[in-house]
């Protein structure tokens, strides 16, 4: 069975509050939270004061994804939030030590790869990993369709993963629904982020749930 990482940023925010209820009542794996800075991706979401607000009220895990240039600067401003901290690869600084210091401070750490990027790039690095994300779309806004590539790189991660005898869980992000989510468990995924497919549907609760059995 899948984990569940539901991307605010499909939600509503005027009712991301109830939707949190909503999901803590479905017992939700964790929350997952899209920071992002209009310079590693074209867009920009929320910082720390909302993640704030949403800590104070909800007590599902947060996943937190910095899709942000430079993310080591920001790791002691986030942690103090996080369940889960994750950077990109691609982002510009020391994987190694950006790793060391998301565990310095207590959180998962969460090493994270777009669609360009290889699995095979980061198999150095998954000692260090708690988790590893796999995007299916290119970083920066949601609703986009599913990039199949991505179950090849679940493939190879997992394969490396049990070779070596590591526990890192596979998280997926981009275009997940109920068919794409089937298929990338398959493939190897521990954790489905989904938000447009979810926070759409006619009942969250109902959605939510069959995510979760998938």
């Amino acid at each position: 069975m899948a984990k569940l990482s539901p991307s605010i940023l499909g939600c509503d925010y005027l009712e991301l509050g109830k939707a949190c209820k909503v999901l803590e009542e479905c017992s939700t794996d964790m929350l997952h939270l899209d920071v992002m800075d209009g310079i590693f991706v074209p867009n920009i979401s929320f910082g720390c004061p909302v993640i704030d607000s949403i800590k104070k009220h909800t007590s599902i895990p947060l996943d937190i994804h910095l899709m942000i240039d430079r993310p080591l600067r920001y790791i002691k401003d986030f942690a103090k939030y996080a369940d889960y901290l994750g950077f990109h690869y691609e982002a510009g600084s020391d994987i190694n030590e950006t790793l060391d210091a998301i565990h310095s401070f207590g959180c998962k750490t969460c090493l994270t790869i777009k669609p360009n990027t290889k699995a095979e790039a980061i198999f150095e690095y998954l000692p260090k990993c708690d988790m590893v994300l796999v995007m299916s779309v290119e970083p920066g806004f949601g609703g986009q369709s599913f990039m199949p590539s991505a179950l090849d790189k679940l493939r190879a991660l997992k394969a490396e993963c049990l070779e070596k005898g590591l526990n890192v869980l596979l998280e997926v992000d981009g275009g997940v629904n109920e068919e794409t989510g089937k298929l990338c468990v398959e493939a190897g995924a521990d954790v489905l982020v989904v938000g447009s497919a979810l926070f759409k549907a006619e009942s969250l609760s109902e959605k939510a749930k069959e995510y979760m059995a998938l």
